[in-house]
């Protein structure tokens, strides 16, 4: 019986895929074997010594302490492309209201429509033209980050018949496959800067992407470019762009991040963190963190782990090993020959590395006794060890 502990109410779908008979779910248990959380923050969380992974049902983890999780040896696995349609529409509808002010114009019919003698009817098309603003048909869009989300919006942007650039330094094949071929994948950001009427943002926050869009950055935008950023709110250098929008060479900047301060400038469409904020998105995202920590708590392996390898194998034999260990020389070495000399025949065996850490799975031809395994926990660069 694996206990999985829920830190947010996770879709009933997706719960459904843990069966009862094998799983306890709830948020009151202890001594978990895997967490499923969606916002909720786990960098202040004591973690049992029984939890072997976090399912992140949504694909940014920074509620997560990945580096501890790494060096505890639990793996945290996140769902991209779950969300991706959800976030996809948003891009489109934040687009449309960088370009017209509807929402001031909303707001506007409402306040006429509360003024005492006033005909809404009457003055419309007086006051219309102060939430005017131009089509995207025809203009160019620039979408940074290509992957799951930045795809499908570069290839819609298509369809809205807009000329697309994208850049992504780490552009996958896979990905490159999703791509529809009109669209201009440039090696730099500068080109996509120069050419792009809107731009978009679908990158992961870490250091290397923190502040992104900076005074440097909008210096090198087209006058009066609209910046969409529904991917994290530290992409963008929030007193860089408040001037960028206070001297009009940013014409608008709509994110589903707003604080205090950016709610405050001037032609800020802030939306309340709604990219993956449907039903469907959420019943995507919980139903791939279930199968995640269910495969990999039944049978080892690994899909769509941040701060592991990816690797999956096929059962076989009587017993299966799972290593999470340090990437340094001699580890395999060491782990087989431990086998060997208790006469234990390895069956199947698989390694792959990511950055500093390596997972092995092995699968024996018979039992291996507690000894080995416990000598086998021993060896140097070994983090953590469970036979299935």
């Amino acid at each position: 019986m694996f206990n999985i502990k829920t830190m947010n109410k996770i879709a009933a779908v997706g719960l459904e895929r843990l069966p009862a008979e094998n799983y306890a779910v709830g948020d009151s248990l202890d001594n978990e074997d895997g967490i499923l959380v969606r916002s909720a923050k786990l960098h202040d969380y004591d973690f049992p010594k029984s939890l072997w992974a976090i399912a992140r049902a949504g694909a940014g983890v920074n509620n997560i302490p990945v580096e501890r999780c790494s060096e505890s040896g639990i793996v945290v696995f996140n769902t991209p492309g779950a969300n991706a349609n959800a976030v996809k529409e948003l891009v489109l509808c934040s687009m449309l209201l960088a370009s017209r002010d509807v929402i001031g114009g909303a707001e506007w019919v409402k306040e006429q429509a509360n003024t005492p003698g006033v005909e809404v009817a009457d003055v419309v098309e007086k006051g219309k033209s102060a939430f005017v603003g131009p089509e995207i048909y025809r203009k160019t869009l620039g979408v940074v980050g290509l992957g799951a989300i930045g795809a499908l919006v570069a290839n819609i942007g298509l369809n809205m018949g807009m000329e697309v650039y994208g850049y992504d330094p780490y552009l996958s094949v896979d990905a490159a496959l999703r791509l529809d071929r009109h669209i201009k994948v440039v090696k730099d950001l500068d080109t996509l800067y120069a050419n792009s009427d809107y731009i978009t943002l679908h990158l992961p926050y870490m250091e290397a992407t923190k502040n992104t869009v900076n005074a440097a950055a909008i210096a090198k935008m087209k006058e009066g470019v609209r910046l969409i950023n529904l991917a994290r709110g530290g992409l963008v250098n929030d007193g860089d762009l408040i001037a960028a929008l206070e001297s009009g060479k940013v014409a608008c900047y709509a994110t589903d991040f707003p604080n205090n301060r950016l709610v405050a400038a001037p032609h800020v469409v802030a939306l309340p963190h709604l990219g993956a904020s449907t039903p469907e998105s959420e019943d995507n995202c919980a139903v791939m963190a279930a199968n995640e920590l269910r495969d990999f708590l039944e049978n080892g392996n690994i899909k769509n782990s941040v701060n592991f390898p990816n690797v999956v194998m096929e059962r076989s034999g009587v017993q299966r090993l799972c290593v999470i260990h340090r990437n340094v020389p001699a580890v395999l070495a060491n782990i087989t020959t431990q086998l060997s000399e208790d006469g234990v025949n390895v069956e199947n065996m698989t390694n792959k590395s990511k950055g500093e850490y390596a997972y092995t799975m092995v699968d024996t031809s018979s039992a291996v006794d507690e000894k080995v395994i416990e000598d086998i926990r021993k060896v140097s660069g070994i983090i953590r060890l469970r036979v299935i």
